[in-house]
Parts: structure tokens; C-alpha cells; sequence
């Protein structure tokens, strides 16, 4: 069976078809989250914006299009449309957010725990330097280095030219060296926690399709 590009599945989502977003998902869903990490320094925080770029990336299907190959600038740009707006936008997604977040719970183990509050502490160190930059700078710079895009995706993210990301990166390039601490895969969804929150972001979707996301989100589980 032929794998479905991003176009295409960008396409269904378009149409309405939630499991085609579940798909992008699962594809690109470890990528936004590392990116709201870096940019967040805070794990549950970075887990709650990751989850609502989806849900507004559902929402506001029809007005986005893409215009890359992959979905990742797509998607990567509607997560630092809702970095910007986080603390507005949360409560139109709250009870969704609560839903994907305690879809799957991992088993506890203590050390992997220990190690996952060390490799925090080591993102807020490794990140400091980058998020201390301008705004548009920070955003520029972290979709390179966190966000994993090229130039031209970034500009596509970001809805400017190459040329400005080139000009807004001038002197700060350097501040994104190394990939961070080394067991910083604990910090980010593994596979069953993905598979988990993919159904239950679909769910969420599909409530959506007949009333708007916000209505359809809050009134089941009220």
C-alpha cells in the first residue's frame, strides 16, 4: 500500500477527514514538541501548546495551505502562532488538552524519571541563550535549530523571505550549536503515547466537524 504524501493527507484534513490529521500527527508531532520545548524550557507546557497547534491547525484547515513538501513549516508555524498567543488561546482548549494529555499515562520508573528532570535542566541551560533574543530573531533561529527546517521552510513558516530569515539569523547562527542533552528523546512522546494522543486528537476533531472546535471540545466533558 503506497504511503500517503503530506500533501495528500494535508489535503483530506482540508476535507474534513480527522484521521488524516492523526496521520501528520504521528509524523510530525515529535518535531513540535521538541521545537515548544526548546522555545518553553517547560515540559508540560510544551506538551499543552504542541497539542494546540494541532487542534488549531484542524480549525483553521481551510484557510491554511501548503506550500511545501512536507507539513512540518505548516505546522511549526501554527505553533508559534499559538506560542504568541498561548495564554489567550488556552482556555478554548482546555478540556481537549486534559483529554489527549492523560490519553496514555507511561509506567513510572524512578531513575527514568531523575533522568528526565536532569535533561530539563539542561534544556533551560542550553536554551537560555537563544530564548533571550527579540522575538523575531527567537523564532527564526529556533525553527532552525529546534524546529529542524531549512531556510526556505522556515521562511514558509514564518510567511516572510528567505532573505529576511537570512537577515533576521545575522550574529545569532552560532547560538544554535549542539542538539542539547543526550537523553533529551525522554522529554519527548514515545510511540504508544503518540498512538494514544493521535486517537484521541482525532476524537476531538471529529466532535468538531459540525459545530465550532470550542463548543464541541467543552460541552462533553462539562
Amino acid at each position: 500500500m503506497a504511503v500517503s504524501t503530506d500533501g495528500e493527507l494535508w489535503r483530506r484534513t482540508r476535507q474534513g477527514e480527522a484521521g488524516a490529521l492523526g496521520e501528520l500527527y504521528e509524523r510530525h508531532a515529535r518535531s513540535v514538541h521538541l521545537y515548544c520545548l526548546w522555545q518553553t524550557a517547560a515540559k508540560q507546557l510544551s506538551e499543552d501548546v504542541a497539542a494546540t497547534a494541532f487542534l488549531e491547525a484542524w480549525r483553521r484547515r481551510r484557510r491554511l495551505e501548503l506550500r511545501t513538501e512536507t507539513a512540518a513549516p505548516l505546522l511549526l508555524g501554527v505553533a508559534g502562532d499559538v506560542l504568541r498567543n498561548y495564554w489567550r488561546r488556552q482556555r478554548r482548549h482546555a478540556r481537549a488538552l486534559e483529554r489527549i494529555g492523560r490519553a496514555y499515562v507511561p509506567p513510572w520508573d524512578e531513575d527514568e524519571a531523575v533522568a528526565r528532570v536532569d535533561a530539563m535542566a539542561e534544556v533551560r541551560e542550553a536554551g537560555a541563550a537563544i530564548r533571550a533574543l527579540p522575538q523575531r530573531e527567537r523564532e527564526a533561529l529556533a525553527l532552525l535549530a529546534w524546529g529542524g527546517l531549512s531556510y526556505a521552510e522556515a521562511a514558509a513558516a514564518l510567511g516572510i523571505r528567505i532573505g529576511e530569515v537570512r537577515s533576521r539569523l545575522a550574529g545569532a547562527r552560532s547560538l544554535a550549536g549542539g542538539t542539547g542533552p543526550e537523553n533529551i528523546s525522554l522529554l519527548l512522546p514515545d510511540a504508544p503515547t503518540l498512538a494514544a494522543r493521535r486517537r484521541a486528537l482525532e476524537a476531538c476533531c471529529g466532535l468538531s466537524r459540525e459545530r465550532p472546535l470550542g463548543r464541541a471540545i467543552a460541552s462533553p466533558w462539562r
